[in-house]
């Protein structure tokens, strides 16, 4: 593509050499992989800058930089004041703006999304159409799946995702957008059809200016939900009546909504509730009438992530009898309240539950059907919001019989530290060990008939995150390797 083609995007730059008769080939973010004939776009990152790698990409090749600061380098900077959000800009272009071209769903909240998305997957899935899901667990595309990094990528991989799936003809792209990429415009660029609002709880805290930013920052999502009312592809905001949120998320967008819950007064409502130890059942109304829904996944939390998914399903005229079935027949969700057998006589549950209101869903549902002891095995991770540690024991606390707080991704801090941050206003019933598989063992070896283990925190995860090291470690092969050595034991 033409250079100048690429820049007409960017009507305020200031170009410092002729650009004419210029091609990209490609955009990079990364002076290391930069080649002959590519666009280098300079982003400043948390731990590194990339204006500080400009020379390397000109020398590698490239045929002009996107730069937020004049640099000496011997190929045209292109001057932009904001160099992510040019980012975001010349790669929608370059990959000739992929999601104008098919239906986008985006979800965003604090917990639920990876539910909500994979449940909106399945409701499509069952419908013959050919999906394509961006999230935390994985960027699948078809049947094609890839290992992603973050919940939403930066712009640049957005949109070259976007644009496989319009040459693989997906029919539907769902994708979790979270707060940092609405907060640093990674998915400007991208045409939404339908935003979801899950719910908004603490998280993040050490990122946003507070809660108040936080929630601007969701909002976000619903503010560039359409910037007119093109009756060519409608426009539409799914919105959880039940969180307090639900206001200021409804203000922001111009757009039609519909609204889920199961207390306030809804456009989808989950009416005679049983929650069981197999599953929940209720009657989703729904503006096209109700149906009753038997299905294997547990907890209230459940329900509002099938009613979420409903909506989008009616959005897009998917009949009831289909939502039905897919509820009512659905793999579930790795890492999202999983349980692991192994014939052992009590129950272990693997969960990514890793905020206060997240445990205290999954502990309360556990409670509810546990004809034992309920134990817990949590952590907080290290370099993020310090204030909820000690709210996440409190939780681990009041539903626990047995807690061992232990290691969650401690990134560049002393675990110690978090352990005294969580525990110090405690004064016992509880354990600490730092290793996340003695803690897990300890667990398991204690637990009886009936019981219930929940190990938190890190669910679909397969990795400990440690002094800027990530080492192989999933929850579940771990938990399934003591079991299996308990039967071997008593073999």
């Amino acid at each position: 593509m033409k250079l100048k083609t690429l820049l007409a995007e960017l009507p305020f730059a200031k170009v410092t050499k002729p650009i004419h008769k210029k091609k990209v080939k490609r955009i990079s973010m990364d002076s290391r992989s930069t080649q002959a004939g590519d666009l280098f776009v300079c982003i400043r990152g948390v731990n590194t800058d990339g204006h500080r790698f400009a020379s390397q990409a000109a020398a590698n090749g490239a045929v002009a930089i996107i730069a937020e600061q004049e640099l000496d380098v011997s190929v045209p900077v292109i001057r932009v004041n904001d160099s992510r959000r040019a980012l975001a800009q010349v790669a929608s272009k370059f990959y000739h703006h992929p999601t104008s071209k098919l239906p986008v769903i985006g979800i965003t909240g604090t917990n639920g999304k990876t539910t909500v998305a994979y449940l909106i997957d399945e409701l499509f899935s069952h419908d013959h159409k050919k999906t394509a899901m961006i999230g935390t667990i994985q960027v699948k595309i078809g049947n094609r799946t890839l290992p992603v990094k973050n919940t939403t990528p930066d712009a640049l991989t957005i949109q070259k995702y976007f644009h496989q799936m319009v040459e693989e003809k997906v029919e539907a792209a769902i994708m979790e957008v979270s707060s940092h990429a609405l907060d640093q415009g990674r998915v400007f660029g991208c045409e939404f059809d339908v935003a979801v609002f899950t719910n908004l709880t603490r998280d993040h805290l050490d990122y946003h200016d507070g809660f108040e930013d936080y929630l601007r920052a969701k909002s976000l999502l619903f503010a560039q939900l359409g910037n007119g009312y093109n009756r060519k592809r409608d426009k539409i905001a799914v919105v959880n009546n039940d969180s307090v949120s639900s206001g200021k998320i409804i203000r922001s967008t111009a757009q039609p909504f519909l609204t889920y819950g199961i207390e306030q007064q809804a456009d989808l409502m989950a009416t005679d509730i049983r929650l069981q130890e197999t599953g929940t059942c209720f009657i989703m109304k729904t503006p096209k009438g109700e149906v009753a829904i038997d299905s294997p996944l547990m907890g209230r939390f459940s329900i509002y992530n099938m009613l979420a998914a409903a909506a989008v399903g009616i959005i897009f005229d998917l009949p009831l009898s289909l939502i039905q079935h897919s509820f009512e027949n659905t793999k579930g969700i790795p890492g999202r309240f999983e349980s692991i057998r192994e014939g052992q006589p009590f129950g272990v549950v693997v969960d990514y539950a890793h905020t206060p209101d997240s445990l205290e869903s999954v502990l309360e549902t556990i409670s509810a059907f546990c004809r034992g002891s309920v134990r817990v095995v949590v952590g907080c991770g290290g370099d993020r919001d310090r204030e909820k540690r000690p709210q996440m024991a409190d939780v681990a606390m009041k539903y626990g019989e047995q807690v061992i707080f232990t290691s969650d991704n401690p990134r560049t801090e002393d675990p110690a530290q978090i352990f005294h941050e969580m525990t110090s206003h405690l004064k016992e019933g509880y354990e600490v060990m730092d290793d996340r598989e003695e803690a897990i063992r300890c667990a398991l070896t204690s637990a009886r008939e009936g019981d219930v283990v929940l190990i938190a925190g890190k669910g679909h995860e397969t990795f400990q995150e440690i002094n800027g090291d990530r080492r192989h470690f999933d929850d579940r092969e771990v938990a399934r390797r003591i079991l299996k050595g308990f039967k071997e034991h008593t073999r």
